[in-house]
């Protein structure tokens, strides 16, 4: 059973958020919070609540689920839109600032496989 939860356009630099998920990427669930909590990086707590809502989303698919047999199956850290400001230079001039936001995506499974029944 896979379960999925985004968390889109944060306003944090995709790159800083991939230091994070090589961290917790192919963990089991429980580990991964307990990496997280411990971890020194500002921009963690995004990852608690991506983990948070993925494991309410599972125990809604299967409220007889237990925490110990979830492990993230797939995360990934993908560049949202960027936001674009103008900053003034000398002599008229202008710089262009790119804001840039992210998507974070995280799948979790038991792994166990669903059957599917065909018609």
């Amino acid at each position: 059973m896979d379960v999925k939860a985004k968390a889109r356009f944060l306003r944090v630099s995709p790159k800083k958020l991939r230091r994070i998920a090589d961290h917790i990427r192919f963990k089991k669930l429980e580990e991964a919070r307990s990496i997280l909590r411990f971890l020194k990086i500002t921009n963690k707590k995004y990852f608690i609540k991506v983990l948070n809502s993925v494991l309410a989303n599972a125990k809604i698919k299967n409220p007889d689920i237990k925490d110990s047999d979830l492990y993230i199956k797939e995360l990934y850290v993908d560049e949202g839109p960027r936001f674009k400001r103008i900053f003034p230079k000398p002599r008229g001039m202008a710089a262009l600032i790119k804001k840039r936001t992210s998507h974070i995506t995280v799948i979790i499974s038991d792994g166990k496989v669903e059957k599917v029944e065909e018609k």
